[in-house]
C-alpha cells in the first residue's frame, strides 16, 4: 500500500504496526511539510498521532500548550497530539485546516480515524469482514483487494455527467468516502462508532448580520486570518489571476518588498490575462514575479503527464489534469508551498462551480447513458441544500478535491478562503451579500487601493468610473465567450462547415486571451496521433461502455475538424487510462 502512494523524489514516508489495537498505518508526505514528523508521540509513548494535511491556528494558543509543559517542535504538527490529551476527541473540533489523520490511543486501546469538517482531506474506505481498510488514496486499497478493481456503474455515470462523484461514493465498487467531520473510533473488542464531530448547521443556524456589520466583521478577520496561511517554515509563493480573490490576499499580506514571490500560468499562444495583470499586481506590491509557460515541452510530455494525472488523483481528475501537474512541478521550483485565491469565489460570492453537463448522446452504451442521465436526478437532490452549505459541504469535497488532488502531489496547496473563521463568517451573511462582489472589493480597496488602478480580468475597478467601466466590463465578457466559442464550446454546424477550412493562424486568433490551455485544437492537431493510440486501440474499442463503432466516429469526426468532441475525448481518453492502471492491473 505505502509503495502504491510513492511516485517523488520528495516524498518520504514510513509505518507503524501496533497489534495491541490491531492497527496498520503507513504515511507519505512532503519532505520539511507541516506534517513531517510521523509518527507523533506524545511523552509517554502511549497515544500517537498520524497526520495528513495542515492546521492553522494563532501562535499564542500554541504557547499555551507549551507553557503546561508539553514538550513538541515548533512549526510542524507535533503539539496536536497534546490537544488530544487536553480535550480527548473533542479535539478535532478545534481543529483548523484541511487534513485526515489517525488516533492511537493505548491507553484506552482505541483508534479513532478522523478528517477534517468538509471532508477535503479524503479518507477512502472498504469495510469487510475481515478488516477495515482505508488510505488517503484508492490505489493502495486496489492494490491489496483485488476484489474491488471494478468501476462502479452510478459513480461513473456521474463522473461523466458533473465531473465528479456524489454522494460520498467512488468510481469502484466497494470503495466510500469518509463524509466530512467524522471522527469513527474502533476499540480492539471490534466495536466501531462511527460519530461526526461537526455539522453544517452549526454554521447555518448562526444569527444573520447586517450589511455594513458584516463587512466590518469580514474587515477585521481576513487580515487576521491570512496571517496564519502566511506562516510557515518553508518558503511561500503566491499564484496570481486577474481575478479578486488573489488580489485580495495581496492586499492584505503586508510581506516585505522581495518575500512573497509570485507567479502565473501562461499559455503557448497569447500571453493571458493572468498573467498580464498578475505582472502588474506582483509590481505593485514590490515583489518578485515568474511566469510558469505551458509550450511544446508539455506537449511533448502529455502522454506521460496524463497518466500520471490519472493515477495520482485515483481516476477523479481527467486527462486535462495533466496541465496542472506540469505548472505545479515548476512551481515547486520556485516555492513548496503555494498560496492561491482558490475558493474565494465560491466561499465569499456563492460561486456553485459545477452541475450536470451534457456529452454526445450517441456514444454510450444504455446502461452507462441511462447511469448519465440519473446524475441529473442526483445532483438536483444534492442542491437542495442551502446554496453555502451545498459549495462547502458538497462541491468542495466533491468537485474541487479532484484538482487539488493534481496540484498537492507536487506542491502543498494553501487558500485561506476555508479557513474555519472565515467559513462561519460567510454563513452570516446577509441574503443581499452572499452572492455579491461588494465585500471583496471594499476589501480589496481598504488594504491596498492602488491595486484597483489595475482592472480586472473582467474589466473591474473600484470605485466603477461610469461609462468607463460598464463597457470594459461587456468588452471582456464578450471576449471570454468569443475564446470559449472558439474552444471548448465550438458550435457543431461551425466546426461542420468552417472547421476543416480554418487555417492555424485563425484558429488561434482568439485563444488564449483567458485560458492558457487549449485541447480542442490540441487534440485536432498536436496531440492527435495520441488520441488515435489509445482511443483506436482494441482494447478501448472493446470496452462496453459504447455503441458500436461511436469511439471511431468521435476520433475521425474531432481529428478531422468536422466535430467538436473535446469534452468527450477528455472523458473518454480518462476512462481508458483508469481502467489500464487502476482496475486492469493483474
Amino acid at each position: 500500500m505505502l509503495a502504491r502512494m510513492t511516485c517523488e523524489s520528495f516524498e518520504t514516508g514510513g509505518t507503524l504496526i501496533e497489534s495491541s489495537v490491531g492497527v496498520g498505518l503507513a504515511w507519505v508526505c512532503h519532505k520539511d511539510s507541516f506534517a513531517d514528523c510521523l509518527p507523533i508521540w506524545n511523552e509517554t509513548r502511549d497515544v500517537c498521532l498520524v497526520f495528513s494535511g495542515e492546521e492553522f491556528r494563532d501562535p499564542p494558543a500554541i504557547a499555551a500548550l507549551a507553557a503546561k509543559g508539553y514538550r513538541f517542535s515548533p512549526g510542524n504538527a507535533e503539539y496536536l497530539v497534546h490537544l488530544y490529551e487536553e480535550h480527548g476527541v473533542d479535539f478535532l473540533d478545534r481543529l483548523n485546516g484541511t487534513f485526515s489523520g489517525v488516533l492511537v490511543d493505548l491507553r484506552n486501546k482505541r483508534v479513532v480515524l478522523f478528517n477534517d469538517r468538509y471532508g477535503l482531506g479524503r479518507v477512502y474506505y472498504h469495510e469487510s469482514p475481515d478488516g477495515f481498510y482505508f488510505a488517503s488514496e484508492a490505489k493502495p486499497l486496489l492494490k491489496v483487494l483485488p476484489g474491488l478493481r471494478q468501476l462502479d456503474p452510478q459513480g461513473l455515470g456521474e463522473w461523466f455527467s458533473c465531473g465528479c462523484v456524489l454522494q460520498n461514493r467512488s468510481l469502484f465498487s466497494g470503495i466510500s468516502i469518509l463524509p466530512g467531520g467524522s471522527a469513527w473510533t474502533f476499540s480492539r473488542d471490534g466495536k466501531r462508532e462511527k460519530r461526526c464531530y461537526f455539522k453544517p448547521n452549526t454554521w447555518e443556524s448562526q444569527p444573520p448580520l447586517g450589511a455594513e456589520e458584516y463587512y466590518e466583521h469580514l474587515r477585521d478577520t481576513f487580515p487576521r486570518v491570512l496571517k496564519r496561511y502566511l506562516r510557515a517554515s518553508q518558503p511561500i509563493g503566491m499564484s496570481l489571476t486577474g481575478g479578486l480573490d488573489g488580489r485580495m490576499i495581496m492586499a492584505w499580506a503586508d510581506s516585505k518588498p522581495g518575500e512573497l514571490p509570485c507567479y502565473t500560468f501562461n499559455g503557448p499562444y497569447h500571453d493571458c490575462l493572468d498573467f498580464r495583470i498578475g505582472r502588474r499586481v506582483a509590481a505593485a506590491c514590490r515583489q518578485p514575479y515568474h511566469v510558469i509557460q505551458v509550450d511544446h515541452r508539455f506537449l511533448k510530455d502529455f502522454p506521460s503527464l496524463a497518466e500520471k494525472a490519472i493515477l495520482v488523483s485515483d481516476g477523479e481528475m481527467d486527462v486535462t489534469g495533466a496541465v496542472e501537474l506540469y505548472v505545479n512541478w515548476l512551481a515547486r521550483e520556485i516555492a513548496p508551498i503555494r498560496l492561491t485565491g482558490n475558493y474565494g469565489s465560491e466561499i465569499i460570492r456563492s460561486n456553485v462551480a459545477f452541475g450536470p453537463g451534457r456529452l454526445s448522446s450517441d456514444l454510450f452504451s444504455p446502461e452507462l447513458a441511462e447511469a448519465i442521465d440519473q446524475a441529473t436526478t442526483t445532483y438536483l437532490t444534492e442542491r437542495e441544500s442551502s446554496r453555502l452549505a451545498f459549495i462547502a459541504f458538497k462541491q468542495v469535497p466533491w468537485h474541487h478535491h479532484a484538482r487539488l488532488s493534481v496540484e498537492q502531489s507536487q506542491i502543498t496547496m494553501r487558500s485561506p478562503f476555508l479557513d474555519n473563521d472565515i467559513v462561519s463568517l460567510v454563513f452570516r451573511a446577509p441574503a443581499s451579500l452572499r452572492v455579491a462582489a461588494e465585500p471583496s472589493l471594499r476589501l480589496i480597496a481598504a488594504g491596498r487601493p492602488g491595486l484597483f488602478r489595475i482592472p480586472t480580468d473582467r474589466g473591474v475597478v473600484y470605485p466603477p468610473v461610469p461609462f468607463v467601466t460598464p463597457l470594459r466590463r461587456q468588452f471582456e465578457e464578450f471576449m471570454a465567450k468569443v475564446e470559449y466559442a472558439s474552444d471548448y464550446g465550438m458550435p457543431q454546424r461551425f466546426a461542420a462547415v468552417a472547421g476543416p477550412l480554418l487555417p492555424r493562424w485563425a484558429e488561434r486568433l482568439f485563444l488564449g486571451r483567458q485560458k492558457f490551455y487549449h485541447f480542442r485544437t490540441w487534440y485536432r492537431r498536436e496531440l492527435a496521433s495520441y488520441v488515435r493510440e489509445i482511443l483506436l486501440d482494441p482494447r478501448t474499442l472493446g470496452r462496453s461502455w459504447y455503441r458500436d463503432r461511436s469511439i471511431e466516429r468521435l476520433v475521425q469526426g474531432h481529428t478531422s475538424g468536422k466535430r467538436n468532441y473535446t469534452q468527450e475525448i477528455h472523458k473518454v481518453l480518462s476512462l481508458e487510462l483508469i481502467q489500464r492502471n487502476l482496475t486492469d492491473q493483474s
